[in-house]
């Protein structure tokens, strides 16, 4: 039972107790108020009657008459004239009962008696009789029932007013416990709110000011830890420079888009080389060139796409992994760099010359890292070859018409699949690290060509992103999803395409449809990629929107935007799983260990649980089991399947 109830039960009692005493007091003197009047009532009648009967003693008639005056007024219950010497009556009036107006109960409770008053007949100065009076108390027990009702009334009135007043009162009081309440209900959604405006009663201010200080202090506790792991990050997997992805993370991303299931896709790399840097060095001096590199790492940066990485290799060398581009878009890309390297040139002075030679080269899923470097190797010397600021290809890069006939092909296999529904879940088991019992299921996309081959997501997902048709591949996946889970109540997470988070009349039509399934929201949780996040505010309300029906959020390839983990305390999410290329041989790198640590310390402040992608090998589990990461996912746990009957 809350606070409040109880205050205002206990309040509510002692009104109670308060209304039934004032109550009990006032019938009680208005009873013996009521009793005293009856009697002095009878009284004066009987002394009135005495006197007026003395004057009229001889003539018995006029007796009577008088007699009968004064009962018929109703207020008597007998009125007796008796005659002192034989003590019986000479005269005598009684009868029934006037009708109570008050309830039986009432005068049974009350007990009203009638009163008996006497009062002695004079003839001169002899005593001729006695006039005997008995007052009905049924007109007092009338007017002390109406009394009683009206007082009744009043104390109602006055009772509600003032439990009305309290409960208001105990409320305002009361408020900075919801407030509380309210506070710790955030700190367990990875929020961090103060309470900005004390109460003014003193314990309830003490106790306020002593969680704004403890939220201070874990919101800091959290930033330092969030901070630690940025710093470990940076050093690890970012250029000091530039800021760019150093060479590190490149070869990482590189290695996931050929070798993962689920990311392995087509595409070209690109290697920018600023020539004679060693020359612009002596002229420009150390610390002049270094800006010029920054700025040259800023500048290209802001030109190319989101859904590519670009990293500083070494000196004057930088690599940018394009996936899903064609040749033709390598070509248009390659042609805006050295366009913008020309621009950077103009700003130097005129005894400083900065020339450019791009290489660029495909690459296809499975392939080796090394024969890549070497394409590129070769693509940037043929472009040395040239002249100044040129680039050149290396490899098997397709022509203008043989992409047209892909597109067509892909266009064509994509939009019947998408139509029909052709499309197939498969379920990779995520797992508990501690006991390797399961977490969920995590739905993944796989279509039939026209082989009758199984296409994994990474050969699909540029060509549905060039096409813009990502919402309807999500959409038609939650469909099935729901159809699976009506039949298989199991937990499960599917992921939600960046294009789709942009989409108002998606999401409408995602609303709508969870709404209809709200009877699986327990089941199903939407994971979201850390690189194709909307802006914050958006979603923001993405997430309130999904957690107002009762459907779970997540992020998914975490790590390579770490310093956003601050911002994710209000998203209300339900884990983070961290990028597989921080996973990759984490047994045998200790700076891995380290980043994940420190990680993994800055989300259990926040009560975020981690779950690591594409663990393969016993090494790498029990490594991560060490490190208390909470969860894991990868073939070491199982390929993903079709659904298993």
């Amino acid at each position: 039972m809350s606070l409040f109830k109880q205050l205002f039960i206990a309040i509510f009692t002692l009104m109670l107790m308060f209304f039934i005493g004032s109550f009990l007091i006032s019938v009680e003197s208005s009873r013996e108020q009521q009793e005293s009047q009856l009697h002095s009532h009878a009284q004066d009648a009987a002394t009135a009657l005495g006197l007026s009967l003395s004057t009229h003693i001889d003539d018995p008639a006029m007796m009577e008459l008088m007699v009968n005056s004064i009962f018929d007024s109703g207020y008597f219950y007998s009125i007796k004239v008796i005659d002192l010497e034989t003590e019986q009556p000479l005269i005598e009036r009684s009868g029934a009962p006037v009708k109570n107006t008050a309830p039986g109960w009432f005068a049974e409770l009350i007990d009203l008696r009638p009163a008996l008053a006497e009062a002695e007949i004079s003839d001169g100065w002899r005593r001729a009789g006695r006039v005997e009076v008995i007052s009905h108390p049924v007109f007092a027990i009338g007017k002390l029932w109406a009394g009683t009702l009206a007082s009744l009334l009043w104390l109602a009135v006055l009772g509600l007013a003032a439990l009305i007043l309290g409960a208001a009162f105990l409320k305002k009081q009361l408020r900075p416990l919801d407030y509380l309440v309210k506070q710790s209900n955030a700190i367990v959604k990875r929020e961090f709110i103060t309470i900005e405006k004390l109460p003014k009663t003193t314990e309830f201010k003490r106790v306020v000011s002593a969680m704004n200080q403890m939220v201070e202090k874990l919101k800091a506790l959290f930033a330092e830890e969030a901070a630690r792991s940025e710093k470990l990050h940076a050093e690890a997997y970012l250029d000091n420079l530039t800021g760019l992805a150093n060479r590190r993370h490149f070869g990482q991303q590189l290695e996931s888009r050929l070798n993962d299931q689920e990311q392995a896709t087509s595409g070209h790399l690109l290697l920018i080389q600023l020539m004679d840097l060693a020359t612009l060095n002596q002229t420009l001096g150390g610390q002049r060139t270094d800006h010029l590199i920054a700025d040259v790492g800023s500048r290209l940066s802001s030109v190319i796409d989101s859904q590519m990485l670009l990293a500083r290799t070494r000196g004057g060398e930088f690599a940018l992994l394009a996936p899903g581009l064609q040749k033709n878009e390598a070509e248009q890309t390659a042609e805006q760099l050295l366009q913008i390297m020309s621009q950077v040139s103009a700003t130097l002075p005129e005894n400083c010359r900065l020339t450019t030679n791009i290489g660029i080269t495909s690459f296809e899923p499975k392939e080796e890292v090394s024969a890549l470097y070497r394409r590129l190797d070769q693509a940037l010397t043929t472009a040395m070859s040239k002249g100044e600021n040129n680039f050149a290809f290396s490899g098997s890069s397709q022509h203008g018409h043989v992409f047209e006939e892909q597109r067509r092909h892909w266009y064509e296999l994509l939009d019947h699949a998408l139509e029909q529904e052709k499309f197939q879940l498969f379920f990779q088991p995520v797992v508990y690290t501690e006991n390797q019992k399961l977490w969920h299921y995590k739905i993944l996309a796989r279509l039939p060509d026209n082989d009758g081959n199984l296409l994994p997501a990474g050969a699909m997902l540029p060509w549905l992103e060039r096409f813009g048709w990502m919402t309807r591949l999500d959409l038609g996946m939650l469909k099935q999803t729901f159809a699976h889970l009506q039949k298989h109540p199991l937990p499960v997470a599917v992921s939600l395409s960046g294009q789709f988070l942009k989409d108002d009349i998606a999401l409408a039509k995602l609303y709508k449809l969870l709404k209809r399934n709200k009877n699986l929201a327990r089941l199903l949780t939407f994971e979201l990629d850390e690189d194709q996040l909307p802006a914050k505010q958006q979603l923001e309300a993405v997430a309130a929107q999904l957690q107002k029906i009762g459907f779970g959020l997540a992020l998914q390839h975490f790590g390579g935007r770490f310093s956003m983990i601050g911002n994710l305390s209000r998203l209300g999410l339900q884990y983070l799983k961290i990028d597989g290329g921080y996973i990759r041989d984490i047994d045998q790198e200790k700076d891995k260990q380290l980043f994940i640590e420190a990680m993994q310390r800055a989300a259990i402040s926040i009560d975020l649980p981690l779950i690591a992608e594409r663990v393969e090998t016993d090494g790498e589990y029990q490594t991560l089991t060490k490190l208390c990461i909470a969860g894991a996912q990868g073939q070491l746990f199982g390929e993903p399947t079709a659904w298993q009957e």
